[in-house]
């Protein structure tokens, strides 16, 4: 199965990236646990390219981001899926739409499609949203904030909001988990979900 974490900064989602990966382990499976941007070495270059290189335009940072995906999926996700195994990682093309699509304004229709391309269509069987208050969010991270972080107040409730719409737009896909819970309360809703997937087909 395919299983992406989404949701705005300081969420819980690397949190909750290991909690399932340790829960899937524990039942048996190979479980890949990866990120966006940064899955793979080049991914690394283009993380730091993207988060904490020179400013970039909004159109250069949405190809970016698709640049990896691209890597990412052929290199990473489909070889881990074709040979039977689980696959969790840490955002995926919903960000793109959010952040690139919705925060940046450059649409998030024209988002969406760039990178289904990217990806030849590849989508998770599950995308967990991760909501929480952007400003609750931002005021638990530590360290220098990186570019996206550091996009404003008004940018944050944009890109929440945008995955709000889409997580409604399309229930079978989406669950929404309040991120003001409890780490292991969140774990426990989020194995809920995972567990009423149909297993036929799983990340084909």
């Amino acid at each position: 199965m395919f299983v992406s974490f989404e949701g705005g900064d300081g969420v819980g989602k690397s949190t909750q990236v290991v909690l399932l990966a340790r829960h899937l382990t524990a039942q048996g499976h190979e479980v890949v646990v990866t990120r966006e941007p940064g899955g793979t070495p080049l991914g690394l270059e283009l993380r730091q390219a993207v988060l904490h290189g020179d400013d970039l335009d909004p159109r250069t940072e949405a190809l970016l981001y698709a640049t990896d995906r691209a890597h990412h999926v052929a290199s990473v996700v489909r070889p881990a899926l074709a040979r039977g195994a689980s696959v969790v990682t840490d955002r995926y093309l919903d960000s793109s739409v959010a952040y690139q699509g919705t925060g940046r304004d450059l649409g998030a229709d024209e988002v969406e499609r760039l990178n289904l391309w990217a990806v030849d269509g590849l989508l998770p069987d599950l995308t967990v949203l991760l909501d929480l208050d952007p400003v609750v969010g931002l005021a638990r991270l530590t360290g220098d904030p990186d570019r996206l972080e550091s996009a404003g107040d008004e940018f944050h409730r944009r890109t929440r909001q945008a995955f709000l719409d889409r997580a409604a737009a399309d229930p079978g896909r989406w669950v929404v988990i309040d991120a003001a819970q409890a780490p292991d309360v969140v774990a426990a809703q989020v194995q809920q979900r995972l567990a009423a997937l149909p297993r036929a087909g799983v990340g084909a």
